[in-house]
């Protein structure tokens, strides 16, 4: 088995003392958690996204969403009480979090981010997020989240068409 890669993430994890798995895949540019799934042979509903958001104010903001949904972005903006709240560029959403796009983990972050997880996340028994760099997730309780982020909790996701 191939050794988790050292990542602001698996520091921070190992810091506070909290169980995870290693996952490896490969990875496909804009393949998405469709990909991650596939390959690890597990719910595209348990493969956690994290988005790197901004407000029509450019507050970065992040969102933890199920792999198999999206966000509905008029939902979140009047619950942040912005007017609007869309995906941040690549370089832009790099820049705050410290993480390449496509390896963004929610953990870490380079920049001290509000966190809004999508309710039914921690309804799952694990999730897969990603841990820091592109083909590598944890494995994890989603429970420990809410310790590590003090997220703000939301019902913001619709299912993809």
């Amino acid at each position: 088995m191939e050794r988790a890669p050292s990542t602001n993430a698996t520091r921070l994890l190992k810091q506070q003392g909290i169980a995870y798995t290693a996952h490896f895949y490969r990875y496909e540019d804009r393949g998405g958690t469709r990909v991650s799934a596939r390959e690890l042979g597990v719910d595209e509903h348990a493969v956690i996204k994290t988005l790197v958001m901004e407000d029509d104010q450019k507050r970065p903001l992040v969102v933890l969403m199920h792999g198999d949904c999206e966000v509905s972005t008029r939902e979140l903006a009047r619950l942040v009480g912005a007017r609007s709240v869309q995906a941040c560029k690549p370089e832009v959403a790099d820049r705050h979090s410290g993480y390449q796009v496509g390896g963004t983990s929610p953990l870490g972050t380079r920049r001290a981010m509000p966190v809004y997880v999508e309710r039914t996340v921690l309804e799952l028994p694990r999730v897969y997020l990603n841990g820091g760099s592109r083909g590598f997730l944890l494995g994890l309780d989603p429970r420990v989240l809410s310790g590590l982020l003090t997220p703000t909790l939301v019902d913001v996701a619709i299912a993809k068409s």
